[in-house]
């Protein structure tokens, strides 16, 4: 049966959704995007609204995901509720599930991204054998995202390495990480997760195209989400960094600034400017009449005491004044005018008090305005309709423009009562965060979103209520927020601003700016420098402040500051174990191995049934070629945590060293066992395929090492070998040449590949190599037996060296 048509009625109440009025240009441009496809050069892939503050670019953001959706397009909404592209992601994947397209492998990463970030602990150690990938000492560490305070990078202390050194071992450093740290996919969230997730989420995106009309994603309130979303979405549309997006992807960016020129200039042709500017009379008139307002004498004093902004127009419109004098004074604010005409006494007060919040859902309305519960459901949904709220779904809040003045109305119209209701609040959001807290281990709360949102709400609340105590009060938060990355930090920080702001302190906004350009200037490191130049000297938080400013000065390759700060973090609390664990490690990273062991000597005796403490210094000692020892610390370790494969491919090595095959055999296999994908194990595992004369498993090892890790310079020599010693030296070469692209300071590299080239009878070539192999380690061996056996035959005589 054929659908009928609908009737001119219902096409008006359409065009006129939620009370949409106005925009009809904008409106017009966007809707018949969807009618050019995008091969037609007139399609555009990109609009981007920009305006100031009030003009209504979520409304319009809003509608055009309505009128996309129409077009049949599959849609996602991203605001300032995210904090990171992880979150972005996190938020488009949630939204495409609820329309019925589920990203699978997409959700699984970000879980895993998720628990890697707050929860793992991470150790790379590269190896240090004169045949390996590390000679000239490298070191470990990925930043304990749960308080271990290693950080990823070559170790170099002040004087030992130089620019160019640090510069290639950081490269080596990445690779051996990625081997590491249980597998490469795991190390890659943490370090890059971008880089992981992104063509995941492309993949995806690309399934579901082809499969829908077209795909809409929407970046709102983008002056706060565009400085972590602008260059990766400009690399996502512009370049094949992260794979391919389908041509059927439109995206709409709304931000108060224009579009950054100089990073999308080129890409003009292909997008659209949507400049967003009050309303014209027209439209302000066309509201006004949509909800009755026609007396010419009110629709002039709306027209001149807005200036057509949108949403003050249609929160006026909204009550319906009958006279010119129903239209208060723009001074008194668009709540008193809102106010003056609500008559209901319990709304009246509904309205205020919902704005103290800065978001809203039922259980977090209840406790606001304490209306009867008999009414809460119904008092609530008045107030999600009103025009000023934008409803989220899952949460409510009030538009900038009009909470700002609700907030100072009740801020002046009785402080104590403000302070009251702060404090209310403050301690309803505490008992919540205290019920979250029940039953876990504090490092498992202060891993979950819903409790850190909770602390901040009551911290928020709390600081509104007494705001000259935010120096002293939130300085323990931010440093505890440090183990859980910069994006937990930054919102911190930014709640020191609104609370400077919604409470009208002039003292807390010129900290909170403080705050914000330390960070902006040198991130966690200049932040947390800038706390503790203001504390008093008696601050608890002082010690893991230092602590975690060496972690950042670390991150940044500064270790000779990373390793004062984890020492003034010491003195002052000499058993704090993510300092002492952090400044052994990146000893032992520049092969002060006895320095290294003994700080771990402190950290076992301090937590000894930590399996990772054990395993990580069973580690130290088999790079210190103490196998008998490693064996020892490894044996605890995996007797505490059977399930740790770090500790089962340490010890496997650790039995190589020995000798011991058939051990070393089976603890690597274990180890792949529990991580199939565990690149290092693997090349490990090759040695030992080697050494029993299995030259078929020990190159399917390293076939499968280099396919996982194909940026890793060790798997590539690794396997150049085993190609070079079953007479295969072309394709030796091949992996040779790619291991000193990734390392040019690669020593065996260099030797291996003089090797081959003698074989291939390109004598002068090997010599070049075998030079420069001893160049950068004068005492090695078996280079200087190959450069040998090369000048006898070219008829030179050995030099002395040789």
């Amino acid at each position: 049966m054929a659908q009928s048509r609908p009737s001119m009625q219902e096409l008006i109440r359409q065009r006129r959704r939620a009370g949409f009025v106005g925009r009809g240009v904008e409106r017009a441009l966007f809707r018949a995007n969807f009618d050019l496809a995008p091969e037609d050069e007139r399609h555009r892939f990109l609009f981007h609204i920009h305006g100031n503050a009030g003009v209504g670019k979520t409304f319009l953001v809003r509608e055009l995901e309505q009128l996309a959706r129409e077009k049949g397009a599959l849609t996602a909404y991203v605001d300032e509720g995210v904090g990171s592209v992880p979150e972005a992601m996190g938020v488009v994947g949630r939204q495409f599930g609820a329309q019925g397209r589920r990203f699978k492998e997409l959700d699984r990463l970000l879980a895993s991204y998720r628990e890697r970030r707050h929860e793992a602990e991470a150790l790379v150690a590269i190896d240090a054998e004169a045949d390996g990938p590390s000679v000239g000492s490298v070191v470990v560490a990925r930043a304990g995202l749960v308080g271990l305070g290693m950080v990823p990078g070559v170790g170099a202390l002040a004087g030992v390495l130089d620019a160019g050194q640090l510069a290639q071992g950081a490269e080596r450093l990445r690779a051996g990480l990625s081997a590491r740290f249980r597998n490469q996919e795991d190390v890659q969230l943490v370090l890059a997760p971008e880089r992981v997730l992104t063509p995941v989420l492309l993949s995806e995106l690309s399934d579901v195209a082809s499969a829908v009309p077209w795909v809409a994603l929407f970046f709102d309130t983008y002056e706060r989400t565009g400085p972590f979303l602008d260059a990766w979405l400009h690399d996502v549309m512009t370049s094949d960094r992260y794979g391919t997006l389908p041509a059927n992807v439109v995206v709409v960016t709304a931000g108060q600034r224009p579009f950054d020129t100089a990073r999308w200039g080129a890409f003009a042709d292909f997008m659209t400017d949507v400049p967003l500017g009050p309303f014209t009379e027209a439209e302000a008139r066309g509201l006004l009449a949509g909800k009755g307002v026609v007396d010419e004498p009110v629709v002039e004093e709306v027209l001149r005491l807005t200036g057509g902004l949108p949403v003050l127009v249609s929160t006026l419109a909204e009550q319906h004044p009958l006279d010119p004098d129903d239209v208060g004074d723009p001074s008194a604010t668009a709540v008193e005018r809102f106010l003056k005409w609500e008559q209901d006494p319990v709304r009246r007060a509904v309205a205020l008090a919902g704005a103290l919040p800065r978001s809203l859902d039922m259980d977090v309305f209840r406790a606001a305005v304490q209306c009867p519960e008999e009414e809460a459901d119904a008092l609530f949904a008045w107030l999600r309709g009103l025009p000023f709220v934008d409803d989220r779904g899952d949460q409510v809040r009030y538009h900038d423009l009009v909470r700002e003045p609700m907030l100072r109305l009740q801020r002046h119209r009785s402080p104590r009562g403000w302070a009251e209701r702060q404090t209310r609040l403050a301690e309803v959001f505490g008992r919540w965060r205290a019920e979250a807290e029940l039953g876990r281990e504090a490092e498992e709360f202060r891993a979950d979103e819903e409790w850190r949102a909770l602390r901040l709400a009551e911290s928020y609340h709390s600081l509104c209520a007494l705001p000259r105590t935010a120096p002293a009060t939130v300085p323990a938060d931010i440093v505890a927020a440090c183990s859980y990355g910069d994006d937990v930090v930054s919102r911190w920080v930014r709640l020191v601003t609104e609370v400077g702001d919604d409470t009208g302190t002039e003292t807390v906004r010129t900290y909170g700016r403080s705050l914000t350009d330390a960070f902006a200037d040198a991130g966690v490191a200049g932040l947390l420098q800038l706390l503790l130049s203001r504390a008093r000297g008696d601050e608890p938080w002082r010690a893991e402040a230092w602590a975690h400013r060496g972690d950042a000065l670390a991150r940044g390759g500064e270790f000779e500051q990373a390793l004062e700060s984890w020492d003034r973090a010491l003195a002052l609390e000499p058993d704090l174990v993510r300092a002492l664990r952090a400044k052994a490690v990146t000893r032992g990273g520049v092969g002060d191995y006895e320095a290294a062991l003994r700080g771990l000597d402190r950290v076992v005796a301090l937590e000894p049934s930590n399996a990772y403490n054990h395993i990580l210094r069973g580690e130290h000692h088999r790079m210190a070629g103490h196998p008998d020892e490693a064996i020892r610390d490894l044996d605890e370790g995996l007797r505490l945590d059977p399930s740790s494969d770090f500790g089962w491919a340490s010890r496997g090595t650790a039995h190589f060293s020995r000798g011991e095959l058939a051990d070393a055999l089976a603890d690597l296999t274990r180890a792949l066992d529990l991580k199939p994908a565990y690149a290092w194990a693997l090349v490990r595992r090759a040695r030992v395929w080697r050494d029993l004369g299995d030259p078929e498993r020990r190159m399917a090892d390293l076939d499968r090492a280099v396919v996982l890790q194909p940026d890793w310079a060790w798997s590539h020599c690794e396997r150049g070998d085993a190609l070079r010693v079953t007479g295969r030296d072309e394709e030796a070469l091949v992996d040779y040449d790619r291991a000193l692209v990734l390392d040019p300071v690669y020593t065996s590299a260099y030797a291996s590949r003089g090797a081959s080239l003698a074989n291939l009878g390109r004598d002068e070539e090997a010599l070049t190599d075998l030079d420069r192999a001893l160049e950068l380690n004068p005492s090695y061996v078996w280079a200087l037996e190959q450069r040998a056996a090369v000048r006898q035959r070219l008829g030179a005589r050995p030099s002395a060296d040789d």
